[in-house]
């Protein structure tokens, strides 16, 4: 019989395996390239994390909510594949943090500093 941390590491590392699998599915089915890919989906989970959270965008916890599951995603990244240069590999990673994290952000802080921006504009009597 298997030790209980020998079977959660089966199942761990199954369910890493299997989300690193459909990412590349998705990649190699889409049109869009993998970096344009971080962007939509940065936005979109953003949106889907306020919406999940029920809070408003200018809150903080769905920015935080993206931000814990692209490190979580790049980790899976890091461990299911493995270049043979760790410097490039790296890079590549904090370059897919970037591209996922700056629009999200940039709107976050449009929102927090003008969210006039924001707001349908009022009757004129």
């Amino acid at each position: 019989m298997t030790a209980f941390p020998e079977q959660l590491r089966h199942v761990v590392t199954s369910g890493m395996m299997s989300w690193y699998e459909a990412k590349m599915f998705i990649e190699h089915a889409s049109v869009v390239n993998s970096d344009g890919l971080h962007v939509l989906v940065g936005v979109l989970v953003w949106l889907l994390a306020a919406v999940v959270l029920r809070r408003s965008l200018a809150a903080p916890s769905p920015w935080l909510v993206l931000f814990v599951l692209i490190l979580l995603n790049e980790s899976v990244d890091l461990w299911a594949e493995q270049w043979p240069d760790m410097a490039m590999q790296l890079g590549e990673s904090a370059k897919d943090i970037l591209l996922t994290m700056t629009l999200p952000t940039v709107l976050a802080f449009a929102i927090w500093w003008r969210p006039s921006l924001f707001r349908a504009p009022g009757r004129r009597r």
